[in-house]
């Protein structure tokens, strides 16, 4: 047996104890301690990536050990070709966000001096990376369960006590509005996790265990119509709330606006995917039956959430909030993929997870290095950026790009795939979504025109290009948004085995072409 994955979790998790556990005078050890063990995690989660095999079972590196026996629980990892793409994506970006936020964690310099403590945010950004990871590997379903709800207390206290700087209204309208998205973001979460475990206790009395991969081997248990609709209702409102859909989505901009950028990134390039993966996962594979009873629905409110989304963020003032909106409309993308119950749209859903990440993380953590020069979020603030940091509006339009899904650029593709995934069997709502990606177009290329073409604005003279340690974030984004863009065979291969099983799992089949008859 395989402690492998044990091992991706473990680490980032001890890291996080250890980083803690530095003296508060070597602030700069705890950053390196941080990062080492991050690019330390990327190389394991590297191995899991080769050791997989695409072509074998359909949960691999498997680990099953006795827990609480008296109820069922085991602890039990195991990685399909959707996991595994999802943890190289966690594990390759949290080195990045460490880096991005090297000085995020520093003591404030003002009037109203506070002390911020440096360990602490980079041992919660260690924590929350672990508990990401062990979901994606958890085959149990209250394993699973209980790192879901647990990542809420990190994430809580990265957003609540080590906020954006940038602020309008002073230091202590700042710290009022970090408490307010803190809370938000805990209560909508918690309300969903609370519903959830209802679902997760239904679910034992109906099944006796919890185990995913018994359920692979022996088929879903048998259950009334009617519980396993409750019982999938549970497991997806909690999932809805954390991916965001549409209208459980409203914690997502409060939180990303009063965030620093590197946790911002964190929260929706990272934390956020558990829940769209989670339906893939849990959702599609536990509740068949109810999955197809509820995918009109669904898709309803995913394309609400595409065109809302979207909407929004063309009115925007704030650089955060702008991103926010536009990834509720992604995120509306990625389920309706999911819920067209087509090979092209989970393959294209489960790509445009990890070219969400990219790109997100290139255009947010851009965006954050440019507030961080200026001292303000607001996109009225900036003018002719272009030309006094060429390279800093190079890489803010590159990651623009991607966010529009430019063809060249990663997100195309899975967008693409969304699209005539969904289009196959629900053309209306195929058809009807492609108005997200004009308005995509329309608040990214307005978002670049007013804050880095036309004249060049005082605040913003002088104002220092791009340095090494930013380059060294930026630049493997934007190759990766690039090589993903022109060659994504790496990640189709890995994920779509994956899909075609979850799609054996609710019974679907990809619908025959119309091809009219010759006369």
């Amino acid at each position: 047996m395989s402690f492998l994955l044990t091992a991706t979790a473990a680490l980032p998790a001890l890291g996080a104890i250890a980083t803690a556990a530095v003296p508060a005078a070597k602030r700069n050890a705890a950053k390196w301690l941080a990062l080492i063990v991050s690019l330390a995690t990327l190389v394991l989660a590297a191995i899991v990536l080769v050791r997989f095999d695409p072509g074998g079972d359909r949960y691999q590196l498997t680990e099953s050990h006795a827990w609480i026996k008296d109820f069922g629980v085991r602890y039990e990892l195991g990685v399909d070709g959707i996991a595994v793409a999802l943890i190289a994506l966690t594990a390759l970006l949290i080195p990045f966000i460490i880096l991005a936020g090297w000085h995020d964690a520093d003591p404030l310099e003002t009037g109203n001096k506070r002390w911020r403590p440096t360990q602490g945010f980079f041992a919660l950004i260690l924590a929350v990376e672990a508990m990401v990871i062990i979901s994606f590997e958890a085959t149990d379903v209250f394993l699973f369960y209980i790192f879901f709800e647990a990542m809420l207390i990190p994430m809580y206290f990265l957003i609540g006590g080590f906020g954006d700087r940038a602020h309008e209204h002073g230091e202590e309208a700042a710290s009022t509005q970090r408490s307010y998205a803190a809370v938000k973001f805990l209560l909508y979460n918690l309300a969903g996790g609370l519903i959830m475990l209802a679902a997760v206790i239904g679910f034992y009395v109906v099944a006796g265990h919890f185990s995913l991969q018994t359920i692979a081997e022996n088929g879903v248990p048998e259950m009334a119509t009617s519980t396993e609709r409750w019982l999938f209702l549970g497991f997806f409102f909690a999932f809805a709330v954390k991916a965001p859909l549409w209208p459980l989505h409203t914690w997502l901009p409060n939180a990303m606006q009063e965030s620093t950028a590197p946790v911002a990134v964190l929260i929706t390039a990272v934390v956020d995917k558990v829940g769209t993966f989670a339906m893939l996962r849990f959702c599609l594979q536990l509740f068949p039956e109810a999955s197809k009873w509820a995918t009109p629905a669904i898709l309803v409110l995913a394309l609400i959430s595409i065109i809302y989304g979207a909407l929004l963020a063309v009115g925007q003032r704030d650089m955060k909030r702008l991103v926010a909106y536009a990834s509720i409309s992604h995120f509306g993308f990625i389920i309706m993929g999911i819920f067209a119950m087509t090979s092209q749209g989970q393959s294209g859903a489960t790509l445009y997870m990890v070219n969400h990440g990219i790109s997100t993380a290139a255009l947010m953590l851009v965006a954050g290095f440019l507030i961080s020069r200026r001292g303000s979020r607001l996109i009225a603030d900036y003018g002719g950026v272009q030309k006094v940091a060429p390279v800093l509006a190079g890489t803010f339009l590159i990651g623009g790009l991607a966010t529009l899904s430019l063809p060249g650029l990663a997100p195309f593709v899975s967008e693409f795939l969304v699209l005539v995934g969904t289009f196959a069997r629900y053309p209306v709502i195929g058809i009807i979504a492609t108005l997200g990606i004009v308005l995509a177009a329309l608040y990214t290329l307005v978002l670049y025109q007013r804050t880095m073409t036309g004249p060049v604005k005082a605040e913003v003279e002088g104002m220092p290009d791009l340095r090494v340690r930013e380059l060294v974030v930026v630049a493997p984004l934007v190759v990766l948004l690039i090589f993903l863009g022109v060659y994504p065979k790496p990640v189709t291969d890995i994920v779509n085995p994956a899909v075609k099983q979850t799609l054996s799992d609710v019974q679907k089949q990809d619908p025959k072409p119309e091809v009219e008859a010759a006369k």
